[in-house]
């Protein structure tokens, strides 16, 4: 069985699809992440950097002791090595999705976090900071219309490349982002939301979090935490 410490966030999602896609069975733990229990002792123990996802295979191939993951990137990673399946073998193909992963987690994740940040949730509007985030989602945004020109998914055939970018993608209005302008982008990304297993990980989170409103109690949890939140 694996537990999935989980919150309804892209970086959450990511790893959802991937339990529907291989048909893994899976137990998910909540960690209301606008409550603060990211921060609490038991969860520090498994994600040392408090952030949601995080993973424990009870039953890894090994046989051995119960394996911990946190960092969506290398969960995506440790699941499709556990299950032979959304990563290629032969180098070539691995280094393809490889690239991309680290792409997404490096480059479009945070940069759409950012975005989030100061369009949505920054108690004072910096239009700087706005303008400086917006484009640079933008400017991904057409990184990845570019590689998705003449192919169906992102590195060769579907994989854990096109489930790290896809929930990034997902909020694209909220991040002042029109896929009318990125239309290889946008043709993917009906194709990825089609997927009977997306459908069900995005239902999953409806019912684990119906409301997924930032207000200002969440808002003081989830922001401007500093290094005494690790000390306790």
């Amino acid at each position: 069985m694996i537990d999935l410490h989980y919150w309804t966030t892209p970086n959450g999602h990511k790893v959802t699809i991937f339990l529907e896609e291989a048909q893994l069975p899976y137990r998910i733990v909540p960690v209301n992440i606008g409550r603060g229990e990211q921060f609490l002792p038991d969860f520090l123990r498994i994600a040392p950097n408090n952030r949601i996802p995080a993973l424990v295979d009870t039953d890894p191939g090994d046989g051995g002791e119960p394996i911990s993951v946190f960092e969506s990137g290398a969960i995506l990673t440790y699941l499709a090595a556990k299950t032979g399946r959304f990563l290629p073998r032969e180098t070539r193909g691995w280094v393809e999705v490889m690239q991309w992963l680290f792409w997404q987690m490096g480059g479009l994740g945070p940069m759409a976090g950012q975005n989030h940040h100061f369009v949505q949730y920054a108690p004072e509007k910096l239009p700087y900071a706005m303008d400086r985030y917006v484009k640079e989602t933008a400017r991904l945004y057409g990184v990845l219309d570019r590689r998705l020109a003449g192919r169906d998914y992102v590195a060769g055939d579907y994989s854990i490349a096109d489930m790290a970018c896809y929930p990034w993608i997902v909020p694209h209005e909220r991040q002042r982002q029109d896929l009318a302008d990125f239309p290889n982008l946008r043709r993917w990304f009906e194709a990825i939301r089609a997927r009977p297993a997306v459908q069900r990980a995005y239902a999953l989170a409806g019912s684990v979090n119906a409301k997924p409103t930032v207000d200002e109690a969440a808002k003081r949890v989830l922001f401007g935490q500093d290094a005494s939140v690790v000390k306790r």
